[in-house]
């Protein structure tokens, strides 16, 4: 069973699994986090359904964009949207095992890498009966070093990876980063709404060996208050834009 969703007002439209992992604004955050270069070559590691490709290739119309998908009906369902959307000729979906990345993409072969991962650690937390769910959330099959080894391997030279975590594992993020020659170019803390203490999400862009230099954003706020509307800014990232040429 499917549900068709849109997005910007229904100029994108990502088919979902009723029942399995369905995205939240977890992908939307991470997508416009991303700051692509026109006609860069995208990885979405662990694409999951692809909205986060469709979301990209929405907003940079040259973009080229690759989806590498663990779970064989995930990848089918990105590969339906990419159809769905008539992105075929900019938007390729793989399945395969990112711990395997070498069995299928050639090294330094992208400029950017965008990941939206399983945030919690295995046999932590509530773990969803729905194995589609768990393995999307829970790092059953994929850790954040085997995450942030593949997306090194696939990214080139001073190309960039854009990542979204709990802000409560920012320090284990950050050390992974660094063991990868990945450094940390951008952060930004994403909160409920204001007040909330601590930050939920860290939003960050690494750069491959990259110097020194950070830039800490300001706070993001997903919701105006508790219970509330979105943010402005939140609600902002949901609405239609002229695509970047």
């Amino acid at each position: 069973m499917y549900t068709d969703d849109t997005l910007f007002e229904g100029r994108l439209v990502c088919r979902q699994h009723r029942m399995g992992y369905r995205f939240s604004v977890d992908a939307v955050l991470v997508a416009r986090f991303c700051r692509p270069r026109p006609t860069d070559r995208v990885l979405d590691l662990g694409c999951g359904c692809g909205v986060i490709g469709l979301i990209l290739c929405y907003l940079y119309e040259q973009l080229q964009v690759s989806g590498l998908e663990l779970q064989p009906a995930l990848a089918e369902l990105a590969s339906a949207n990419v159809q769905l959307n008539g992105l075929q000729q900019r938007f390729q979906v793989l399945q395969g095992d990112l711990r395997r990345i070498r069995d299928f993409l050639e090294p330094e072969s992208f400029d950017r890498v965008v990941v939206n991962p399983p945030y919690q650690k295995a046999g932590s937390g509530r773990v969803n009966p729905e194995d589609e769910r768990a393995v999307a959330r829970h790092e059953i099959c994929a850790d954040m070093e085997s995450v942030i080894a593949a997306s090194a391997f696939a990214v080139k030279n001073r190309g960039s990876v854009v990542l979204i975590y709990p802000a409560q594992r920012t320090g284990a993020l950050v050390s992974f980063l660094e063991k990868y020659r990945l450094i940390c170019k951008r952060m930004q803390p994403v909160y409920s709404y204001p007040g909330d203490d601590p930050a939920r999400l860290i939003l960050v862009e690494a750069v491959k060996n990259g110097g020194e230099g950070v830039c800490l954003l300001p706070p993001f706020y997903v919701y105006r208050y508790p219970d509330g509307p979105y943010s402005p800014e939140m609600a902002a990232m949901y609405q239609p834009e002229t695509p970047n040429p």
